[in-house]
């Protein structure tokens, strides 16, 4: 069984997987809601911009928090002009379209940490409508296509705080390496 986080406190599958970014990183928390993972990692010393449709949540985001009031499902990328990310994290938001900019707007090392509903979940409550359920296996097909390396994957029932059907992974946008230098990087696995 999966476990998930009280309402309002960070997911324990992002906390689980946060110490792989980077030091000081910038952070993208991607439809950040009320900010939850936005403040966590803003609180441990990361550049963090936090991105929703909903101004009032936006606005509320604490500094040294970047803000910014973006329609995620309309019109081209809108975070095209920022650097690339050290992390981005996704949490309860599935927009399939935005696969490729997610991937593109991770740094080398980046690490992608997502979190949301997956098939299933029509059996026990909302979401319900496939558009917003991941399907078996949808995660790590996404990695796979844009050649970021799996470091974590579950696929399962939360029961708590209600019981739900979630994917989460985390994958990293792996650093080039030049021929006969080094082998394949090591990610520390949490204990």
């Amino acid at each position: 069984m999966l476990t998930h986080a009280p309402t309002g406190a960070p997911s324990d599958w992002i906390t689980r997987w946060a110490h792989l970014v980077r030091p000081a990183g910038r952070v993208l928390d991607l439809a950040c809601g009320s900010g939850r993972h936005a403040r966590w990692f803003a609180q441990r010393g990361h550049a963090v911009v936090g991105v929703d449709r909903d101004a009032e949540a936006v606005g509320a985001l604490p500094p040294p928090i970047s803000g910014r009031v973006e329609d995620l499902e309309r019109g081209p990328w809108p975070l095209a002009d920022e650097a690339p990310f050290d992390a981005i994290v996704v949490a309860n938001y599935l927009h399939r379209p935005l696969w490729a900019s997610l991937a593109g707007a991770l740094a080398p090392g980046g690490i992608l940490l997502y979190e949301t509903f997956a098939s299933g979940n029509e059996t026990v409550g909302k979401p319900s409508r496939p558009d917003f359920l991941l399907n078996p296996g949808e995660l790590l097909e996404v990695a796979r296509t844009h050649g970021l390396r799996v470091i974590g994957y579950e696929d399962g029932v939360l029961e708590v705080p209600r019981t739900a059907f979630i994917q989460r992974l985390c994958a990293v946008r792996e650093v080039e390496r030049t021929a006969g230098k080094g082998g394949p990087p090591a990610y520390r696995l949490p204990a």
